[in-house]
């Protein structure tokens, strides 16, 4: 969905990241930075009830998630290092986000916006394995209808709003909807894994490719080498 943002993006951030690299900052240090501030306000503003001054906080820090990419091109350290540090930093940012929310439903007594956040929670965390898991045996499963993106983008968009003074019932009706998309996507990608294991040719199974690890999942392409 917002996949097409990303050439504007790339050329607003162009300068900034010219300007920090010039100074000697690395893309690592601005995806550790992001993540710290994307997790701290999080897991500090949405339990206490700062909704919309914490998806402000968020999204202002998750800006770092694209400034790294294009830093690391223009710097020429694309590569698979960056690419999983984003991605492994990136699952701690999602995680913090549903249970800063959790918390707030806990304060709240809200069991049903406890229970449909730590759905979001979990089920975020299958999704993108699913994929990794799969390109980690050499398939492929980049479908679905929940991205992380889309994700993330819905549900600080709920959250920022009830924060303006909407009712929680809205958050609670978009994180229900979400963590139903998290499951659809989750056996889609295992649809099309079943499917392209069914049809290709046998292999010799006596190798043992339980082990294998996964690759980057949802990440930041430029960041990939």
């Amino acid at each position: 969905m917002f996949g097409r943002l990303r050439a504007v993006v790339t050329r607003l951030l162009t300068p900034l990241a010219r300007f920090l690299l010039a100074r000697g900052i690395s893309p690592d240090a601005v995806t550790v930075a992001g993540t710290l501030g994307v997790v701290g306000s999080a897991l500090w503003l949405f339990p206490t009830g700062h909704l919309f001054a914490g998806t402000m906080a968020i999204m202002v820090f998750a800006f770092s998630d694209a400034l790294d990419g294009v830093m690391a091109r223009q710097s020429g350290r694309s590569g698979p290092w960056g690419a999983f540090l984003d991605s492994t930093l990136d699952r701690f940012a999602d995680a913090a986000i549903f249970v800063g929310l959790t918390v707030y439903f806990l304060r709240a007594d809200d069991p049903w916006g406890i229970a449909l956040a730590l759905a979001c929670l979990v089920l975020g965390s299958v999704v993108p394995y699913a994929r990794a898991r799969a390109e980690g045996l050499g398939l492929s499963a980049s479908v679905g209808i929940a991205e992380r993106a889309d994700r993330l983008v819905v549900t600080l968009v709920a959250t920022g709003l009830v924060g303006l003074g909407l009712p929680d019932t809205l958050l609670v009706v978009v994180l229900g909807a979400l963590a139903v998309a998290s499951a659809v996507t989750v056996g889609q990608r295992m649809a099309v894994v079943h499917r392209q294991v069914r049809e290709a040719p046998p292999t010799d199974t006596s190798t043992d490719t339980s082990t294998g690890g996964p690759t980057d999942p949802d990440t930041d392409p430029e960041r990939k080498a």
